[in-house]
């Protein structure tokens, strides 16, 4: 017999994180635990706004699943039963770590992967204006890759020469997390061509996002909010190079390895992508990002502090989650 416990945690923000659509100085997460016997399988979500979610209707769906997940729902079925989301992905990867600890086999071998190994992060720098995030480039210095949260208000290029002034040989990313228009999107990735930029995230409204179709963008272009499960791919193919994978998105490890196994078929690249959560979130993603050309999953270290038995990061190299965590 299972019994599974919901709990909402607020897990403090390391100053404050901020991007194109507002500024948040904490993180606000659900954790499911299924227990089964001596066995306990966790898993951990982050609700977001930007789909509509909220912490109280997310533990709500959680809550809502309870009797059927007890009485010993599957994967397999929990796929059926609930659409792709932040709930289905804490209760997708308690099912994964419950049958790890259950069975002695951890999660990447029973995946079907091979053993994961240390992985390298980008690291982000919250969208402010240049002087700022050239000081923040500096306090980054030694970590290769840096992500840049940019607005569309006009700033951007002279925040991206500030970070690249500050952090001259880091390889940098920007997010406009859908802050551009249509016409500003190639005469941007110019000038951002001649700062190294090697890629730029979510351009234009994912609504809007079809004038990318044929553009020849100097810079690889990644979907990251026109970008969820597997419905909608093929129409990526012909807008984007990269694509964001997300497990809030995805609605859990289950699907999010049907989604990159379904980029590489239609030649699109993989970034492996984190809400700001604590390591219990990243543990799942790890698998996931085994291979990505990029890797985004530096949402502990922007946190004031992290859960027992932490992932260990070396500046901005992250190793595989110790058992204990997860998996």
């Amino acid at each position: 017999m299972r019994e599974i416990s919901i709990d909402t945690e607020v897990w403090p923000i390391a100053g404050s994180f901020t991007i194109s659509r507002g500024s948040k100085t904490q993180a606000e997460v659900i954790a499911v635990t299924i227990r089964e016997g001596a066995h306990a399988g966790r898993g951990e979500c982050v609700p977001y706004s930007r789909y509509g979610e909220t912490v109280k209707d997310v533990a709500g769906s959680i809550r809502a699943m309870s009797n059927a997940i007890e009485d010993g729902m599957t994967r397999e079925e929990l796929q059926r039963a609930m659409p792709r989301g932040a709930a289905r992905n804490a209760i997708d990867c308690a099912l994964w770590d419950l049958e790890a600890k259950i069975s002695g086999v951890p999660v990447w071998k029973l995946a079907g992967l091979d053993e994961p190994k240390p992985l390298v992060t980008a690291f982000t720098l919250s969208l402010a204006e240049p002087d700022a995030m050239r000081e923040a480039a500096k306090a980054a210095a030694g970590r290769p890759l840096l992500k840049l949260k940019l607005a569309g208000d006009g700033a951007d290029i002279a925040r991206v020469a500030a970070v690249r002034e500050g952090a001259p040989s880091a390889r940098l990313i920007v997010d406009a997390n859908e802050g551009w228009k249509a016409a500003d999107v190639l005469p941007l990735a110019r000038e951002l061509a001649a700062l190294d930029v090697v890629l730029i995230e979510q351009p234009l409204p994912a609504r809007e996002d079809e004038a990318l179709r044929g553009i020849e963008c100097p810079i690889p272009l990644c979907a990251d909010e026109s970008a969820h499960g597997l419905e909608g791919m093929t129409r990526l193919a012909g807008l984007y190079q990269y694509v964001n994978v997300k497990l809030d998105k995805t609605g859990g490890l289950t699907e999010g390895l049907s989604v990159i196994r379904c980029a590489r078929r239609r030649n699109l690249k993989v970034m492996v992508g984190c809400m700001v959560a604590t390591s219990l979130a990243m543990a799942p993603a790890t698998l996931l990002a085994q291979g990505a050309e990029f890797v985004d999953l530096d949402g502990p270290l922007l946190l004031a502090k992290d859960r027992e038995h932490a992932i260990r990061y070396e500046d901005s190299t992250m190793m595989p989650p110790m058992p204990a965590l997860w998996g």
